[in-house]
Formats: structure tokens, sequence, C-alpha cells
């Protein structure tokens, strides 16, 4: 599920990948890997970073969410010779494959994969029309399922909160009311109602449906959860010196990466309104300036990258800290209506 990839073939150990990723040097020169090492790839989408990570030395387990990803690395796993091993489950779930204080490193692209994105039958992109679908582990609630059956005032939040748009009620209403004359199916008939909702103006930089269709996949898949739960794993999951990576491309993720880090590596003592509390010892440092963002080069050659920003950190030997959701600014959706499927 690696949110990242730019067009194009380059071969490395292990055989072909179809996508490079973006901030590849950025994130190779932060997670530092060496021989011996065991990294996990928790977004292995196409193998862009695997295969770079094994190119370096260390062994790779890759996790990805989506069969279709894990079926189409089997071929760079029969080349690796024993270095690369693939594992189909979210990765949140990390700690139901390793053991705890077991890592040197993780990596994670968060988002859709441009492999997602460029087949049409996923349902990911109005630019190809195809079912609507949006499931990165092709089971559960699909997008169709929520633009027909939920409330128009669960599809403003989800489109407001998730997707920042600003129409999200005029947007919400209109289909509703659609609906009523046919289930929407595809893509492009849901973009469709969309231009006609919010018309496309010259000054406008994206198309009018971005934001609902980034909004309806952040809630499919429930991305932001998945992605708090993940660090938290990552952060018991690797052993002193170990290194966290995180490429994000939207500014709710990054939000969580930077609250996670800032936590992390910060020291608690109270307000100057409140008593002081104990100092807490930091379970990350910082590795470098952060965000990284990609070059100008880069994203010349890879648009997808202008809105990548990467963080890492560094963990320490102190005892990992609480999995508290609280602290970090994860949207409550959970209140809306289960919409069956």
């Amino acid at each position: 599920m690696a949110a990242d990839m730019g067009e194009g073939e380059t071969v490395v150990q292990g055989g072909p990948v179809r996508h490079i990723p973006v901030l590849l040097q950025e994130v190779l020169s932060a997670l530092a890997p060496a021989l011996g090492e065991t990294i996990v790839d928790g977004t292995f989408g196409a193998g862009g970073y695997s295969a770079a990570i094994l190119e370096a030395g260390a062994d790779v387990i890759g996790f990805d969410r989506d069969p279709d990803a894990i079926a189409a690395g089997a071929a760079m796993v029969d080349a690796s010779g024993g270095k690369l091993k693939l594992i189909h489950a979210r990765f949140s779930e990390l700690l139901d494959h390793v053991e705890e204080a077991s890592l040197d490193g993780v990596v994670l692209d968060i988002g859709v994969s441009s492999m997602q994105i460029d087949e049409a039958e996923r349902g990911f992109s109005f630019m190809r029309d195809g079912p609507l679908d949006m499931r990165m582990g092709q089971s559960g609630v699909s997008a169709a399922d929520v633009v027909n059956r939920a409330k128009s005032s669960d599809m403003t939040r989800i489109f407001g909160i998730l997707g920042e748009e600003r129409k999200a009620g005029r947007i919400a209403r209109a289909i509703e009311a659609e609906r009523q004359k046919a289930p929407f199916e595809t893509t492009r008939q849901l973009a469709g109602l969309i231009e006609k909702v919010s018309p496309r103006r010259p000054q406008d930089k994206i198309h009018p449906a971005t934001r609902v269709f980034q909004a309806l996949r952040t809630y499919v898949n429930d991305e932001l959860g998945e992605l708090a739960r993940t660090l938290f794993a990552a952060e018991r999951a690797l052993k002193p010196g170990g290194r966290l990576v995180v490429v994000s491309f939207h500014s709710l993720e990054d939000r969580i990466v930077k609250r996670f880090f800032q936590d992390r590596a910060g020291k608690a003592s109270g307000s100057r309104h409140l008593p002081m509390v104990a100092e807490r010892q930091s379970t990350f440092t910082l590795i470098g300036k952060q965000p990284v963002t990609a070059s100008e080069a880069e994203c010349e050659v890879n648009p997808r990258s202008r809105s990548a920003k990467l963080r890492a950190g560094l963990r320490t030997d102190v005892t990992a800290g609480t999995a508290d959701a609280d602290i970090l600014p994860v949207p409550n959706l959970a209140a809306l209506a289960a919409f069956g499927g």
C-alpha cells in the first residue's frame, strides 16, 4: 500500500520493480540498512524500498494487506535467496509476526500505491473508470457501500474531516438525492456528480472529486487508525538503535507522525500553570532535520513526490511507551453507522 511511486521500471537485486518510491535516497540515508540487519518494509507495494534495502545487504520482511501486491512480489522473493519474506497482513499487525525489540529498522510509505491507482478495476482513481471499490485488502466495506448507504450527515463528516472538502455537505446531499434514481457503481459516475455540484474553475489545481475520493479511500481502509497503531507497534518491535522511517503524503497523516515523534522524543514537564511532573525518558531521538521533502528535480520527474514528507527516529533503550491513541490527532469516526456489504 505504498503511496508513492513514480512511473517507469528499474532493475535491482531481487528482480524488476515497476515503480521507484519517492525520497528513495533520503529513506536509505535515514534507515541506514546494513549487512546482517533485519528491516521491515511495512508497505511493500511494488517492492521499491525493499529492493533497495536488499541491495544494501539487509534482510527484509515485507508486509502488505493487498493480496495482489504479495502475489506480484513472489518472483522477487524467489530471486532474493532467502533474504526477502512477504507477509499478507496489515502493517499494524506487525507484532503478530515479529518479536519485540528484534528489528533494526521499519520503513512505512503511507497511502495508496501507484500500482493500485493504475488498475482501473480497483476503483481508486476517477481518471480510469472502474467499480467504486477502493479496498486495499479487497474485503470489507467498499466505497460504493458508503456512498449508497450512508446518511448525508455521515458522508459530510467523512468528506469534511478526511478529505478537508469545503463543500462536503453540498456534495453529500447531492449524492443522497442522486442515488434514489440509481446506485453509484463506478468511479466516473461519482466523479461526474461531484463535478456538477462543484465545477472546476480555471484556477483550481486539482479535480473537484480529488478530496472526496481521498476521504472515501481513507475511511474505507481506516488508514489513519492503521497508521497510529503501526507507530506504536514499530516502537515495540525495534531494538535499541533501530530506526523508524515514515513517508506520508497528506497533512492528516503527517500530523499523526509528527505528534508521535514529538511525544516519544520530547520531555513531559507540565505547563507553567500546573505543577511540574516527572520528566519522561525518550523512546526515540529524531534523525536529522524534519520533515524531509523531495527536491525540485525529483518533483519534476515524479509529481506525486511533491506532497511527500519524511520523518524518522532512532530507538533508544528506554522501554516503549503506552499505546495511547488519544495522544495522536486521529479523527474519531467510530460513531458513524456501519455500512453493510
